[in-house]
């Protein structure tokens, strides 16, 4: 949906509507992406992402030297880079596959640096991905910025502009996104262009050689043809009033110059899709103009005030009526009421309509000729946006030989219009669609559909007369779930909950279930229907969610780690201490596995600690250690916004994991139990791998001596019950210790 230059006289003075999908047949129907990332797990993620999307034909390079092979005997529509290679990285590698390709380059990469992400827009970048926690929904967007820049081809923006360099670098930045720029250095060019151009987006600085750019705009709004056009606003001031006055005069936006590249784009993608939506609202309102024609060409209406005073008539409704228009507007509906129709049917009917609903029914009425008609009406009552009814349309449709003909078929066939069995039409579809069982109160299966049988793997005949627990995990009934849901029957209550079953192959698969409750006319249960919707493929992918999210919080802590120079299996055995000590402490397992997530974030903070300090291979000054200490607070600002329970447990870790229990720690001095009990496991587990490890400053100690500090440290720096515990069930931490120890 777009406007279209009518170029039917060489004057253009009209722009016309066009609604039809013509955009459509210049949008390609394939795209060729080059993925380069060196990490094969996130190579997966994307290419996994992406191929849902049928249109895209996808190849990965793992390093540069790769992409450059690929980018040299194959031509690609978009390349996804990561800016981090094992052969190059950075500006120069961007600068480098720029030169090799007129791709559009979407950048990957684990930075957030503002100026950084600047500097890269600056170069021509489509986008910019973050590898953080969202990581996997963000690459959604690669779609969505494809689609977009697909629909930009087909968008012009004008902008007016007294600066060469300003323009040629607007054009630039918007070359990227693929819209269609024209520019100008005046405001008279503008107008100008305006009359001889579909525009759909107007950039204008403020200060022109010729008018004053409020004056401009103020002239654009004031013109109908142009008055819809969104106009971004630029100005070397912010000051305030000129920002009143730019949106007042109706700027749709403002930017001060000079400008971030990547808030420009984006504002200007923002003013693009609003005009879009415009235009989408013009041309549906265009379709439901068309919609009311086709419908008064093809059927028979009426209008009516709220009281059924008629209001308007068609030409056929006066055809069937036999009513002129001028005998038919402000009379009752009634004029056209046939003696033989029940009053009933219209109280009915006002019932109907008064409550906001739409009436549906057959009227026999009356000609003005004394002759009579049926029609098949429909009644809906309109109403405003406060929810008033503001009139009622009747369409209808002459249904007259057919209803003569049922009445001689009934007189003389004494059969009725009504033999249809729905029961068994409601039952087909439901089968079609849901799987089905039932049992008795014994919860023995008495019937089974054929959609169950397909899910189960079992026949008809294996099912039927089993008990319905044998096909669940063994868990329900562990977790008392099943005892739980024949109380609930027992009650008469309806059953919702989602049951983990086994087919017959022993293959787990999920079903959302509903168990009622049959009644039989004694008011006993007679027997327990069980309906069923499939999401095993939804559980599956949500424990795949899970487990990307834990594998994505092992890399972020390795992250941490790997710039102290420490190896990822530290991080992978302060996990498996965590949970284990967790479990010892009584936790229980849920929160174990929580703890087990989350303490490989523990030392995240050290992103931001300066190479200096942390890979110093001497003893630290103490100013230094003071720089050092702020790892900890820094970890938890990073996490502590995160609605995510690994996350918001993984800022406890990062916080409080240098407490002490008599009160000497870090960031903030607690002690004994105020100390979170997940800082004080991950304490121990952190102090125990980090002695026992080779590092920058030390060797790693001898297990003795490490036992030594711990007895000493009992009561001092660690929770003396955990480490009670912790001691008396070494030969658990030493194997978790051997089995992911450092390759050498």
């Amino acid at each position: 949906m777009y406007y279209r230059e009518n170029l039917s006289t060489k004057k253009v003075k009209h722009t016309v509507l066009y609604c039809d999908p013509i955009i459509e047949e210049y949008t390609k129907n394939s795209y060729k992406i080059l993925i380069v990332e060196d990490s094969e797990f996130m190579s997966k993620i994307i290419a996994t992402k992406l191929s849902a999307y049928k249109e895209y034909e996808l190849q990965q390079a793992f390093t540069f030297s790769e992409a450059i092979e690929k980018l040299e005997n194959d031509s690609f529509d978009f390349i996804i880079l990561d800016l981090n290679l094992p052969d190059a990285y950075g500006d120069e590698l961007l600068d480098e596959v720029k030169g090799l390709t007129k791709a559009k380059v979407i950048v990957l990469t684990s930075e957030i640096d503002i100026q950084i992400r600047e500097s890269l827009f600056k170069k021509g970048i489509l986008d910019y991905l973050i590898k953080d926690k969202d990581f996997s929904s963000s690459i959604i967007s690669i779609n969505t910025i494809i689609k977009s820049i697909e629909k930009n081809k087909h968008s012009t923006v004008l902008v007016i502009d007294d600066s060469m360099f300003m323009c040629r670098q607007m054009k630039n930045f918007l070359a990227v996104r693929n819209y269609n720029t024209i520019t100008v250095l005046s405001g008279e060019a503008g107008l100008k262009t305006l009359q001889s151009l579909e525009v759909n987006l107007i950039i204008l600085d403020m200060e022109l050689p010729d008018i004053h750019g409020l004056e401009l705009l103020k002239k654009i709004k004031q013109e109908e043809r142009f008055c819809h056009i969104p106009v971004i606003v630029l100005s070397g001031s912010s000051d305030p009033e000129i920002v009143r006055k730019s949106l007042k005069t109706g700027a749709s936006d403002f930017i001060k110059k000079p400008f971030n590249v990547e808030e420009f784009t984006l504002k200007v993608d923002m003013a693009i899709m609003l005009n879009r939506k415009y235009i989408e609202v013009l041309c549906k309102q265009k379709m439901v103009d068309e919609y009311k024609e086709a419908v008064d060409e093809a059927n028979i209406v009426t209008k009516t005030d709220p009281r059924g005073i008629i209001t308007f008539a068609n030409e056929k409704f006066c055809e069937i009526s036999g009513y002129k228009k001028e005998e038919l507007i402000g009379k009752p509906h009634n004029i056209v009421r046939h003696p033989d129709m029940p009053s009933s049917v219209f109280k009915e009917m006002w019932e109907t309509i008064k409550a906001k609903k739409t009436w549906k029914g057959v009227i026999k009425n009356l000609n003005k000729n004394g002759s009579s008609y049926y029609v098949q009406s429909t009644i809906k009552p309109i109403v405003d946006y406060d929810g008033n009814i503001v009139e009622y349309i009747g369409i209808r449709t002459d249904i007259t030989e057919l209803e003569t003909y049922k009445e001689i078929l009934e007189e003389d066939l004494k059969i009725s219009n009504n033999n249809i069995n729905y029961l068994l039409q409601y039952e087909d579809a439901m089968n079609d669609y849901i799987a089905i069982l039932k049992t008795n109160v014994d919860n023995t299966i008495t019937y089974v559909n054929d959609n169950f049988c397909k899910l189960s793997q079992f026949s008809r005949n294996e099912l039927l007369g089993k008990n319905c627990s044998d096909l669940r995990s063994k868990k329900h009934i562990r977790n008392g779930d099943c005892d739980r849901i024949s109380k609930m029957l027992e009650m008469r209550d309806r059953v919702d909950f989602l049951f983990e079953n086994r087919t017959k192959s022993g293959k787990r698969y999920y079903v959302d279930t509903k168990i009622y409750p049959i009644i039989n006319e004694k008011d006993e249960v007679q027997e327990y229907l069980h309906i069923m919707y499939n999401v095993t493929e939804l559980m599956e992918l949500h424990k795949e969610l899970e487990k990307t999210q834990k594998e994505i919080i092992y890399k972020l802590g390795e992250v941490g780690e790997s710039r102290s120079q420490e190896t990822g299996n530290h991080v992978k055995r302060v996990a498996e201490y965590s949970r284990i000590l967790a479990l010892l402490a009584g936790l229980g397992e849920k929160n174990a596995e929580l703890l087990h997530a989350a303490s490989p974030m523990h030392d995240i903070g050290k992103i931001a600690i300066p190479d200096a300090v942390l890979k110093k291979p001497g003893r630290l000054t103490p100013e230094e250690f003071e720089i050092m200490k702020s790892h900890a607070e820094i970890g938890y600002k990073i996490l502590k916004s995160s609605k995510r329970p690994i996350l918001r447990a993984a800022a406890i870790v990062a916080y409080r994991h240098h407490e002490k229990w008599d009160g000497t720690g870090y960031p903030t001095g607690l002690s004994g139990k105020k100390i979170h009990i997940f800082g004080r496991i991950t304490a121990i587990a952190d102090v125990f791998d980090a002695l026992g490890s080779d590092r920058v400053y030390k060797k790693g100690w001898e297990l003795e001596r490490i036992i030594e500090l711990f007895k000493e440290q009992r009561g001092k720096h660690f929770d003396p019950e955990l480490i009670d515990l912790f001691l008396n069930n070494l030969d658990r931490f030493l194997h978790i210790r051997e089995k992911f120890k450092d390759i050498v």
